[in-house]
């Protein structure tokens, strides 16, 4: 975090990522989110990722779309609060 401004750098998105908000639970490993390009996805939590990090509805998180099948997508980061505050404020989401 730089002292002046107090901005932090945030991991952003590299590749196919794309930003995304939770919009459903569906249990499990399971969640669905609608993405920056539009489409609503069915996300996959990792495993690396499944006890370590809750996501709960409303999470700003960095998705990558599947290759093979586009309605689905790994869920590769989640945002803090205060880190998607800092997003939306910069323009990178709505």
């Amino acid at each position: 975090m730089t002292e002046e401004s107090g901005r932090r750098n945030l991991r952003m998105p590299h590749g196919d990522e794309l930003f995304a908000v939770v919009t459903e639970h569906n249990g499990g490993n399971h969640v669905r989110v609608r993405c920056a390009d539009g489409k609503n996805r069915m996300g996959r939590i990792p495993g690396r990722m499944k006890y370590r990090t809750w996501i709960n509805e409303g999470d700003v998180v960095l998705v990558e779309p599947w290759d093979w099948q586009d309605e689905k997508a790994n869920i590769e980061w989640r945002y803090s609060e205060q880190d998607a505050e800092q997003l939306r404020e910069e323009g990178h989401i709505e």
